[in-house]
């Protein structure tokens, strides 16, 4: 079974629990907290997909490094450890995030910009785009980009909107290149 299938059935379990319990923006900023975990320590995934550590080791150093998390949480993880897919902890927590996103109505862009945007610019794009994409609003992650001159790039799932100074030369190049024939 793939890691994306994989991901997907554990990420759904969870949340489907959590929406039981209404803990899921608790339950997604403890994720968040395990992604930023396993993410800046690529030694503790290491150690915790190793054959020769046992599996009660395991979860000992998992109970104790996440102690304060809701056993729903907790839970996942073992299971995670269990069935050796520990390394699939990532790909369960973004498809948690995604479910969570579209059940309250938002999608997650990331803006390329030549510098920093500011909250009023990044609610003006939200507003700008999100009905385009069918959502109430847009969760926004803002990537400085200095080759794109001036403008925003927008990339909301599998769309990318370019109203970057690069992307319109890119487009004239492409025309000129077109007509020339």
């Amino acid at each position: 079974m793939s890691n994306e299938l994989v991901a997907k059935r554990y990420a759904l379990a969870l949340f489907q629990l959590a929406n039981e319990q209404n803990m899921v923006d608790q339950i997604e900023d403890q994720l968040l907290v395990v992604k930023q975990v396993f993410l800046e320590n690529k030694d503790l995934l290491e150690l915790l997909m190793h054959p020769k550590v046992e599996l009660e080791t395991k979860k000992q150093m998992v109970s104790s490094a996440f102690s304060g998390l809701v056993p729903f949480v907790q839970n996942t993880l073992f299971l995670l450890l269990e069935r050796h897919r520990v390394n699939s902890t990532v790909d369960v927590i973004n498809e948690y995030v995604t479910l969570a996103n579209e059940a309250r109505g938002i999608a997650q862009a990331t803006v390329y910009s030549v510098k920093p945007l500011s909250e009023d610019e990044e609610k003006a794009l939200s507003e700008a785009f999100a009905s385009k994409v069918g959502k109430q609003s847009l969760r926004i992650s803002n990537v400085v980009d200095k080759s794109l001159i001036g403008g925003v790039k927008l990339r909301i799932g599998n769309r990318i909107y370019d109203g970057s100074v690069h992307g319109k030369l890119e487009r004239i190049h492409r025309e000129l290149l077109a007509n020339r024939s």
